[in-house]
């Protein structure tokens, strides 16, 4: 080989390593901007999914609560403030809030 021939390939070889060099930089700006955008998508789909579960939440409280009469949630309203609502200990208050069967009975029994 000549040296014309050997400086041309080394100056091929420099060039094509130029080129190299810079897909990869521009690869490595592409995979930065897309791990940024995936963990930015990341959070918005968690907040998403939480607001979800909330909305599922109320909307199964809402549920319950269409079942019962006016006077069966002023009942609960009362059951929940620390009172009886039942038959046997009505008015009283409830030891360390424990449930009381006969008052949820009232409340939720069937009409």
């Amino acid at each position: 080989m000549e040296k014309k021939e050997i400086i041309d390939t080394i100056v091929e070889i420099e060039s094509k390593t130029d080129a190299t060099l810079q897909t990869l930089s521009t690869l490595k700006d592409e995979i930065a901007n897309l791990l940024e955008e995936n963990q930015t998508l990341r959070m918005e789909n968690k907040h998403l999914r939480e607001r979800l579960e909330d909305q599922a939440v109320q909307v199964q409280e809402n549920q319950e609560n269409a079942g019962l009469t006016k006077s069966r949630l002023n009942l609960e309203n009362i059951y929940e403030e620390g009172f009886h609502v039942c038959n046997m200990f009505y008015g009283q208050r409830r030891v360390e809030d424990e449930p009381c069967a006969f008052c949820l009975e009232v409340i939720y029994g069937e009409r």
